[in-house]
């Protein structure tokens, strides 16, 4: 396959390329996109050179796959522009994901939705709805899920590179004058930068993306959402709270959920064993559970603290965690051009 990377030299870009040199797509030529003001730099992928073309009509020519990872709105204009051109799209970004022609794909929940793609566009998931519903659907599966109130802990690369980039920085200042931090005077010390709302190093932020109506956050909205049309549960009962946390890796999830049948601790640990994706570290007495420098770096979503609800036998928590740049946004992207294993599949 001839597979084009937009937004080849971002950050979750970079990863896509790193995960394609690991992974057989059995590509034959890799185009990687990027607007203007990177083109002409050139990469690497699997000992050759390739250089980065800026993005035009005219670089779609001939590919059969084209990975998209750019903000809502180069999307919005680019993705049909690549489709128009033959290209099956897939696309990290939130700008397709609810649209009724294009499916919202977890492979390891729903491939048979990319089969069925109108506009020639398959969107990914949020990265923290994915680190929810992969365990999940596993669950809902056996028992039937019917209610899930969750909370997150996002890591800052979460909101990009400028995010990543502004906690170390506010780390720097803040490791340095430790006792003034502690003291009620951090303003005076580690001041609000230009991603987060408040500053995030030695603090946790209670808001990820803008406010609705309703007093729920975008992000808040899109797991939701995006839960319900990958699980084909559109009346399914979702309640979410998202948090920004002073980590640069790994968005971590905070689950209960409630199901039409009783189901123990010890089913929902055979069933999440078995399960595509998810592997379960589970012995807290050890020490034992995902963490974000556990689940930084590797593929799949980590899930422990498995507990039946004490007053709900029809209830569940656990805790889970995923590389967000990786599962999160990366790989789930290229897991959905792997099933396509060749040109010819793709018409």
């Amino acid at each position: 396959m001839k597979v084009a990377v937009v937004g080849a030299t971002g950050v979750v870009g970079g990863e896509i390329l790193r995960i394609l040199e690991e992974r057989d797509l059995g590509i034959t030529e890799l185009v990687p996109i990027a607007t203007a003001r990177s083109a002409g730099r050139v990469l690497t992928h699997r000992g050759r050179s390739v250089e980065v073309v800026a993005i035009r009509p005219e670089a779609f020519g001939g590919v059969d796959v084209a990975l998209f990872d750019t903000p809502d709105e180069a999307s919005l204009e680019w993705a049909p522009v690549a489709a128009g051109r033959g290209a099956v799209v897939v696309d990290n970004s939130a700008a397709w994901r609810m649209d009724p022609d294009v499916p919202l794909v977890v492979p390891e929940i729903n491939p048979e939705a990319a089969q069925h793609r109108p506009k020639g566009i398959i969107a990914s998931p949020n990265c923290t709805m994915l680190t929810l519903v992969v365990p999940l659907a596993a669950l809902h599966r056996q028992a039937g899920v019917n209610r899930v109130i969750m909370s997150s802990y996002q890591a800052a690369s979460g909101a990009g590179k400028a995010g990543a980039d502004e906690l170390v920085e506010q780390i720097g200042v803040a490791a340095r004058q430790p006792e003034v931090v502690g003291s009620g005077h951090r303003r005076d010390v580690v001041s609000r930068g230009r991603v987060f709302a408040h500053p995030l190093a030695m603090n946790v932020i209670p808001q990820i993306g803008s406010v609705r109506a309703d007093g729920f956050t975008g992000e808040e909205v899109k797991v939701g959402e995006e839960t319900r049309k990958v699980l084909g549960l559109p009346e399914l009962r979702v309640t979410a709270t998202c948090v920004r946390v002073p980590t640069l890796v790994g968005h971590a999830v905070s689950v209960h959920a409630e199901f039409d049948r009783a189901i123990s601790a010890d089913e929902a640990r055979a069933v999440l064993r078995e399960a595509p994706g998810v592997e379960v570290l589970d012995d807290t007495a050890a020490g034992i559970y995902p963490t974000p420098l556990e689940a930084a770096g590797r593929d799949a979503c980590y899930v422990g603290r498995i507990r039946q609800d004490p007053d709900d036998d029809h209830a569940l928590e656990w805790f889970s965690v995923t590389d967000n740049l990786r599962k999160g946004a990366a790989l789930n992207a290229i897991q959905i051009a792997e099933l396509f294993t060749n040109a010819d599949r793709l018409r």
